[in-house]
């Protein structure tokens, strides 16, 4: 018999077909196809169940590490009273209420009760839990739920009005680009055969405690391109260390005998953090002699033209006060927490600063990269030591004495992005709060000065209430505390446009100003909400003079440069060598006499630090406890979310409660160990 036929015997042969099948064809076979065994199955669902139960005791392991030594690593110079304990209150009490509520719409779940219980007449009640339940519906309906209408609405409105905002921004950088609108020159440029035809520039580099930056930044300002006789280098030195500033001064020595104007200065009575430092090095008698001053901070490296594109924009225009270049950053893409910097930061430069620059000549100072006339200094009242934001204190001070600001967006000077979420967090708490403290205390000179209707309208409403102010409460309150309290409340509920589509198109609207950053929009817009709770937090305590309003903490730096590692480390090896003077074996010395009687050898290595690139502190990560309150909130929403089916409301919580609780333990950016 063929192997492809197949004999079929009827008992009944009155009334049949014949039907040839092929043997090869398996749909004539559909019980013979090949099929999971149920011992196969069985093991496919042990090894799902192995990795969910995996990624859980990590989950948990990670809680109980950080958990555990969380209060090891609480920062010295943190101040108890500047914590937000009661923030960290509030938010606990949310998800108290949250997790009770969430227990009895459970019951109710699976009780099959709804809201047409409200409607039953009370004998058809049975049972106190289900009686509970219809008091708590009523209660909710009458009091709770218009309460948080209202608020939604108000914050909604804020949302609609800050996106409006952006939207403006970002098409009035398009006209820019479109029109090819830049500043130029008002007058011929600086005659580079005429030495003095240049004007006296004086240089300031304000640090403190910046081991691993300090070599850079003082070697990248003394190689500027302008004339030795015509500029002066100030090293303004905070640092606590004797040792650190022994090495500082000995870097200075070096470019000195170089033939650079450099000049290395410490103040003994440390106050006024960065402002404090920049007005004692304004009351030096030879600054008189200059006429303008630029300032770098330690982790920025400028290139060597920097002062011939900056400086002559100030020819031929006397009202002109500050020239401002963009920020470059040489770590952008050392990990996630950094590429999400990067997209806020390239919009702010690219976008804010640019169009605030070109349609109104007024933008806050970046504290850095910039080339302020001193006369504007000196008339707008010098450096106040009253807030942690001195650089958009004197360019409000000096925008309302009539002074005009230029931004060049095609002039980078590179520097650093934090790496680390808890510097990053520090950073953007005394970012948030200063523009408060200095809202507080420049509203009446505001009110009071004679600039036009409109500029004072756009430093009150535009400048600081909207982008300062709004911005942080509406992005938290709304999408961190009505958006999982609606989830218990139905009557609130959000509509989605207000949760997905318009957040979703103004992340766009950010990360045009960067493309290559487009896959991480998802990202960006969770970690944004995320970052609201920081924002938020810090706006208060600057608004209402809180003692966290008054923290500074220097950012850590890394030291990273422009080129790899590797040719960093054989330069700083071959200027090593080129070090072994007199002077320099002298320092090696005093720094081994001070060192040997406390740690030993390895410290010694330590200490020279600026010689040799440092390695990170042991120590473990932290726990930021007001992040995680926040992810099991939305967390605790999202499962109520679930219940009732929301679909686009349940993932926006779910991923939303992870990124907090990612935050919260410290997982991204830097890992410490």
């Amino acid at each position: 018999m063929a192997p492809n036929s197949v004999a079929v015997t009827m008992e009944k042969p009155d009334n049949f077909s014949l039907l040839e099948i092929n043997g090869s064809d398996p749909s004539a076979f559909p019980d013979k196809r090949k099929s999971i065994s149920p011992k196969q199955f069985s093991w496919f669902l042990l090894l799902k169940a192995h990795r969910v139960v995996s990624c859980l005791s990590w989950l948990v392991s990670s809680v109980k590490k950080r958990i555990a030594f969380s209060a090891k690593n609480i920062n010295e110079e943190e101040d108890p009273k500047s914590r937000g304990k009661q923030m960290y209150r509030f938010i606990k009490a949310c998800l108290v209420i949250s997790i009770i509520a969430l227990s009895i719409e459970i019951v109710a779940h699976y009780k099959k009760w709804n809201l047409d219980l409200i409607n039953r007449p009370s004998w058809e009640v049975y049972g106190l839990v289900e009686w509970s339940y219809m008091a708590w519906l009523s209660f909710r309906s009458d009091y709770i739920a218009p309460l948080v209408i209202s608020l939604s609405r108000f914050c909604t409105v804020l949302f609609l009005i800050q996106s409006l905002d952006r939207l403006v921004l970002c098409f009035g950088c398009f006209w820019i680009k479109y029109k090819k609108i830049e500043p130029k020159l008002k007058d011929e440029s600086i005659d580079l055969e005429d030495p003095s035809s240049f004007p006296m520039v004086l240089v300031q580099i304000p640090m403190c405690n910046e081991r691993e930056v300090y070599e850079q930044s003082i070697g990248a300002a003394s190689q500027l391109d302008w004339p030795k006789d015509r500029i002066l280098i100030q090293v303004l030195d905070d640092s606590d260390d004797p040792n650190l500033q022994l090495l500082i001064k000995e870097e200075v020595s070096v470019w000195a005998e170089k033939g650079v104007n450099i000049i290395y200065r410490h103040r003994l009575i440390r106050t006024g953090y960065k402002a404090g430092n920049l007005k004692s090095a304004m009351t030096c008698d030879y600054v008189k002699d200059y006429e303008f001053v630029t300032i770098f901070d330690a982790d920025f490296t400028p290139n060597p033209d920097f002062l011939m594109k900056t400086v002559p924009h100030f020819k031929g225009n006397p009202e002109l006060g500050l020239v401002q270049a963009r920020w470059s950053f040489v770590n952008k893409d050392e990990n996630l927490l950094t590429r999400l910097q990067n997209i806020n930061l390239c919009f702010h430069f690219e976008v804010e600063q640019q169009v605030n620059g070109v349609f109104l000549n007024f933008f806050g100072f970046n504290g850095t990269a910039g080339v302020w006339r001193i006369k504007a200094l000196e008339e707008s009242g010098g450096w106040l030591e009253r807030t942690t934001v001195e650089d958009m204190d004197i360019a409000v001070r000096a925008h309302l004495n009539g002074w005009k600001f230029i931004y060049l967006n095609d002039v980078e000077v590179t520097c650093e992005l934090p790496e680390s979420y808890e510097a990053y967090k520090k950073q953007q708490h005394r970012w948030h709060s200063g523009p408060m403290q200095l809202f507080r205390l420049c509203l009446p000179s505001i009110i009071k000065s004679k600039i036009s209707v409109g500029k004072k309208a756009n430093l009150i409403f535009l400048f600081f209430l909207l982008r300062k102010l709004i911005l942080p409460f509406y992005s938290f309150t709304l999408f961190c505390i009505i958006l999982p309290l609606t989830m218990f409340i139905p009557e609130a509920e959000l509509p989605l446009w207000i949760i997905c589509y318009v957040p979703i198109f103004i992340s766009l609207l950010n990360i045009l100003p960067s493309p290559k950053s487009f896959p991480f929009l998802v990202p960006y817009l969770l970690f944004e909400n995320t970052m609201s709770i920081t924002k938020f937090n810090a706006m208060i305590s600057g608004l209402f003079q809180f003692g966290s309003a008054y923290e500074w903490v220097v950012t850590k730096k890394t030291g990273r440069s422009s080129e790899s590692d590797l040719l960093a480390f054989a330069e700083k090896e071959e200027k090593l060598h080129r070090r072994n003077s007199e002077s320099g074996l002298e320092l090696l010395s005093k720094l081994k006499e001070q060192e040997t009687n406390l740690v030993g050898q390895e410290t010694v290595k330590k200490s020279l630090g600026g010689l040799m690139r440092p390695k990170n502190k042991k120590k473990t990560n932290m726990v930021f406890k007001k992040e995680l309150g926040l992810a099991f909130l939305l967390l605790t929403a999202a499962a109520r979310s679930f219940l009732s089916a929301h679909g686009l409301h349940f993932y926006f919580l779910l991923f939303q409660g992870l990124s907090f609780l990612v935050v919260g333990l410290d997982l991204i950016g830097e890992q410490i160990s």
